[in-house]
């Protein structure tokens, strides 16, 4: 069986449509992003990563009737008790920005001794919308909160994630560094290595 000519990607993000092209251009897959085909927003209603890239791939596939990739990711800080996990994009409010965001996480640690944690990031492929055995692939980046913004590049909560082993923030990494180390990164890599073995 050979990979599918093409895949739609349940999100709207560009910059994660271009990952996800340039990951399986060898392949020969065109990897074409949900809203080019006219797909609408799904209520994100998982308590888990998995659950909502799982209802996001089988939303783009019943729509499209094409296989779907879905992506769940977010930051899991260890004294919040893992907040704001999969409510990191909105975890100052549903029409918060990445400024807000990282200026509620930053006050919530104000004081707090243990500053681990780790990006995570939930991939899940669907060979179409009621795939009963979805491939699921995860990926996990750990560092440490800082205590105040650091880096212009990247997004999210980049500015305030220390990697200990780069000695600096996600967001003073160069891109190139960062997608080796990524939690997205690693769950790309291991999803490509999942699916040539359902495909050989």
């Amino acid at each position: 069986m050979a990979f599918p000519d093409k895949i739609v990607l349940a999100t709207g993000n560009s910059g994660k449509l271009k990952e996800f092209s340039n990951l399986f251009s060898e392949q020969q897959v065109n990897i074409v992003g949900q809203t080019d085909l006219g797909v609408t927003e799904v209520p994100e209603t998982g308590t888990t990563f998995v659950e909502n890239a799982i209802i996001k791939a089988r939303h783009a596939a019943r729509q499209t009737g094409l296989p779907a990739i879905a992506d769940d990711s977010g930051i899991v800080v260890n004294a919040l008790g893992g907040a704001p996990g999969i409510h990191s994009a909105r975890f100052a409010g549903d029409e918060a920005n990445d400024t807000q965001n990282i200026e509620l996480l930053l006050s919530r640690m104000n004081g707090e001794a243990d500053r681990r944690a780790h990006f995570m990031c939930t991939l899940v492929y669907l060979r179409h919308a009621d795939d009963p055995v979805p491939l699921i692939s995860q990926g996990h980046w750990h560092g440490l909160i800082t205590s105040q913004v650091s880096g212009h590049g990247g997004f999210g909560y980049d500015p305030v994630f220390y990697v200990p082993a780069q000695e600096c923030t996600a967001a003073e990494l160069d891109s190139k560094t960062k997608n080796s180390l990524s939690h997205r990164g690693q769950a790309m890599a291991f999803l490509l290595q999942q699916m040539r073995q359902a495909f050989a």
